[in-house]
């Protein structure tokens, strides 16, 4: 492993109760009150620094071998996973949000195994960000967004259209990849990991569905990278 990997995955993105063991880690939450005896969190978890400094995303089916509390190991993986819908005729325009599903079959975490999202309704989101020393920075995960989707015909669809909800099995509170909508031709912030921090969510996409567009297949690819300096 070179001493800084830069994972990127081309993806257009895609509750129950965590086992008993993953509530219990006192990293994941923080407690609202002191008089109240249960948490709220979403799943971000702290990691020991170690060399070599390492990135890695992955955004639906990634390349990790393991589990990465196990001594698991992050690798590349080329697989592009779509997000779809099919609007049917009658329902075009009518401004009912159409949901949208995933080809990933992944809804395990990559840190534990847990079966954190649910696939195809949901698109697992996670990665780390590790560094050799402690400190307090943190970095971004952008989403390189076209401007539209376009058919064979070359009819275009803003990406505008397209946003998506954020949260795995048992979480709740703050996510570290929240809900949002693309910017349409646009670079964006999507979420960010922390310094020797593992953090994921599971992402549920939808249509807006509010214009008449040509019939046809619309696509496009979004593009998310993590980088560190």
């Amino acid at each position: 492993m070179s001493p800084l990997r830069r994972d990127t995955y081309q993806r257009l993105g895609g509750a129950g109760l965590h086992n008993a063991s993953r509530l219990a880690r006192p990293v994941l939450c923080a407690a609202l009150l002191a008089s109240v005896s249960h948490t709220v969190c979403a799943f971000t978890v702290a990691i020991a620094p170690a060399a070599p400094k390492t990135v890695y995303l992955q955004v639906g089916v990634g390349g990790f071998t393991g589990h990465y509390n196990a001594g698991g190991t992050p690798g590349n993986n080329a697989t592009v996973n779509k997000e779809s819908v099919t609007v049917a005729a009658a329902a075009v325009g009518n401004a009912t949000a159409q949901a949208m599903t995933t080809d990933s079959t992944v809804g395990a975490s990559s840190y534990d195994g847990f079966a954190f999202c649910n696939v195809p309704a949901q698109l697992y989101i996670g990665g780390f960000y590790r560094t050799t020393t402690a400190g307090g920075g943190s970095v971004n995960v952008t989403a390189t967004v076209p401007a539209a989707l376009v058919d064979a015909g070359g009819d275009t669809l803003s990406f505008a259209r397209i946003s998506w909800t954020t949260g795995g099995n048992g979480d709740s509170g703050s996510e570290p990849f929240p809900a949002g909508s693309f910017s349409a031709g646009a670079v964006q912030t999507v979420g960010t990991i922390t310094q020797n921090q593992w953090a994921e969510s599971c992402w549920t996409f939808s249509y807006s569905n509010t214009t008449l567009p040509a019939a046809g297949t619309y696509t496009g690819r979004v593009l998310y990278t993590l980088t560190a300096p």
